[in-house]
């Protein structure tokens, strides 16, 4: 599968747009996103019906297939960019829906090409698309699953067995299913097979009844089960025993799609909050302005900024580190949930007792968000399950760091949002990566260059010192994970602390070096251009230290406020000392996310597009 993107601002932009603003204009009275038509759904446990007709309308199927079997999906980016704007609206929604995305993308990866614009055309006419992986005594160990696919002497398969928890089992009109089609097992003992219900006999399968989750009460969390269900040889994804490849390939692509919802919960969680901070109480007095409340508010936009910086550079890396994904994407699955989890419990804790209300109350839209997410930490593998595999992958990743051995090009790529991305192809996308990451083992180049803006001017010291910190963390961290030793399936619990804090120098790599590709020096024809300040964040500007203006908001902080941010809390989260005075610099990123609820928190994915009037401008 090969892909040619519009690229940013040519594509993206327009679309993500086109959402935001229909959604936002949804959400009064009786309409669709109406949070108390969304509560009410929620409360009852029915299904999105309508909020999900309006995304079909809106032509959100498009971009789950690609441009080459019919649809608009030509950047990757922009699929996950429009997830995460349904995301800050309700994400029961969101993972109903994007549940076809997540279902189709073996095809897209390991499917033939007829298959793949069948399955297309197929899509875009309105057929839902679940993929079933995990069973009720297996979980995510998808080695031990036990549905079984036999191979039958006049042509064709036999499909026996259940599956179970699985997202839009019961609704959709097609099944991606993991099946053992070797009795031994083994990475190469399981294939995938489309199975089509339109083609079966009723008695040939059997839904399983919806479970009652935690959260995201509205979606279809059921199961399937087939008893000597007959398929034809088409039903079959790729080729015999590639089913695990295809599947761990095909997760490197959804687990950033998640991570992509998880950052819209964080933005609904921060705009929920604020609005509540902000109401008056005591006369003209609000919560905000106590110092503890503020300190919350502190933490909670660096850590979501940090999230942010993660999956930006994840969704590009997508097309700019293919090899890479394997790790770049068990970061992001692994650390964003965790992160919005944390940000989310951080405002919950905030919030006290109106956090907890129930949905006819207009706080009550808080407890349902933090029910909703947890399920998200979940899907396609848990944070303990991406931690694995990276762990599984410490090796190589310690090699290239001490190595100083990375992907230039497309590093520049992933990480320089105004870089065009090159076309994805699905044949580089690797089990483990053979370059381990990129990101961080280019971080001693990217402080050095920090350091020489800072002694030219270009950068203050104070920040120089924190990337300065944050390598000596990252030297310590990867020699540890070079003297990790264990035998198959013997993970110690060393180890998942050791990745846990992988994932926080691979978050703050990834703001430092978006911050410093953004200030990078233009020359005519020079490969990585600089980068417009429209394009950044609240607290990025000029380098020269002026301010910039966000239409509407008054005065924002400075160009480096957003980065000092990221790299102060990603040091505290590291276990590093840091001097409490250095805490004084959440205080700018708090008034900025206060200053700006209800509209919501403007962050750096929603600036990869040229500015338009809801975006910011320098001044």
């Amino acid at each position: 599968m090969a892909t040619a993107p519009a690229g940013p601002g040519q594509g993206a932009a327009p679309a993500v747009d086109r959402l935001t603003e229909l959604l936002d204009g949804l959400t009064a009275d009786e309409q669709p996103y109406a949070p108390h038509r969304l509560a009410a759904l929620d409360l009852a446990g029915a299904f999105p019906e309508a909020p999900c007709h309006v995304l079909d309308v809106f032509g959100l199927r498009q971009y789950y297939v690609p441009a080459e079997h019919g649809g608009a999906l030509d950047d990757f980016t922009v699929v996950m960019r429009l997830l995460r704007a349904v995301s800050r609206h309700d994400l029961t929604v969101a993972a109903s829906h994007g549940k076809t995305y997540l279902g189709a993308v073996p095809t897209w990866i390991g499917g033939t090409p007829e298959a793949a614009r069948s399955l297309g055309r197929r899509v875009l006419a309105g057929q839902l698309v679940s993929c079933a992986l995990t069973e009720r005594d297996h979980g995510s160990d998808l080695l031990g699953g036990e549905v079984v696919a036999t191979r039958t002497p006049s042509g064709g398969w036999r499909l026996t067995g259940e599956k179970w928890l699985i997202n839009s089992a019961t609704r959709a009109d097609l099944v991606t299913v993991l099946a053992r089609t070797d009795p031994a097992g083994g990475p190469r003992g399981f294939s995938l097979f489309l199975v089509d219900k339109a083609r079966l006999a009723p008695d040939a399968y059997a839904c399983l009844p919806k479970v009652a989750t935690y959260g995201i009460r509205g979606a279809d969390i059921s199961g399937i089960s087939f008893d000597d269900t007959p398929l034809p040889d088409e039903a079959l994804i790729g080729e015999v025993g590639q089913g695990i490849e295809t599947i761990v390939k095909a997760l490197h692509l959804t687990r950033t799609g998640c991570a992509a919802m998880s950052l819209g919960a964080g933005d609904q969680a921060l705009r929920l909050a604020a609005t509540f901070a902000t109401r008056p109480y005591d006369g003209d007095q609000q919560l905000f302005q106590l110092p503890q409340i503020r300190r919350e508010f502190d933490r909670a936009a660096a850590e979501l900024l940090l999230a942010d910086a993660t999956t930006l550079v994840a969704m590009r890396s997508v097309h700019a580190l293919t090899h890479e994904m394997s790790v770049v994407s068990a970061v992001a699955k692994g650390y964003v949930p965790t992160q919005v989890d944390g940000i989310i419990a951080r405002l919950l804790h905030l919030l006290g007792p109106y956090g907890l209300l129930g949905p006819d109350d207009p706080h009550g839209r808080f407890a349902k968000l933090e029910r909703d997410h947890r399920i998200i930490g979940i899907f396609d593998g848990s944070s303990l399950v991406n931690r694995n595999a990276l762990i599984e992958q410490f090796p190589r990743i310690a090699r290239a760091y001490r190595k100083g051995r990375w992907d230039a090009a497309g590093l520049a790529e992933a990480t320089c949002i105004d870089l065009p991305l090159r076309p994805f192809r699905g044949d580089e996308l690797n089990l483990v990566s053979p370059t381990g990451s990129s990101l961080v083992a280019s971080l001693p180049v990217a402080v050095a260059d920090l350091r020489e803006r800072a002694a030219d001017g270009r950068a203050s010291a104070r920040l120089a010192d924190l990337a300065g910190r944050l390598l000596a963390a990252t030297d310590r961290l990867h020699a540890e994970l070079a003297a990790v030793r264990f035998p198959p399936r013997a993970v110690p619990d060393t180890a998942f602390a050791l990745a846990e804090r992988f994932e926080l120098t691979f978050a703050a790599t990834a703001a430092l070096h978006l911050w410093l590709n953004a200030r990078a020096p233009h020359t005519p024809g020079r490969d990585t251009p600089t980068l417009d300040t429209r394009h950044l964040p609240t607290g990025a500007g000029p380098a020269d230290g002026t301010t910039a203006q966000v239409t509407g908001t008054g005065p924002q902080p400075g160009p480096e406020t957003w980065l000092h941010g990221c790299l102060l809390a990603a040091l505290i989260d590291l276990g590093e000392p840091v001097e409490q005075a250095e805490h004084t610099i959440f205080d700018t990123l708090a008034d900025t996310t206060v200053r700006r609820a209800p509209e919501g928190w403007p962050t750096l994915v929603d600036h990869l597009a040229p500015a338009h009037p809801r975006e910011a401008t320098t001044a």
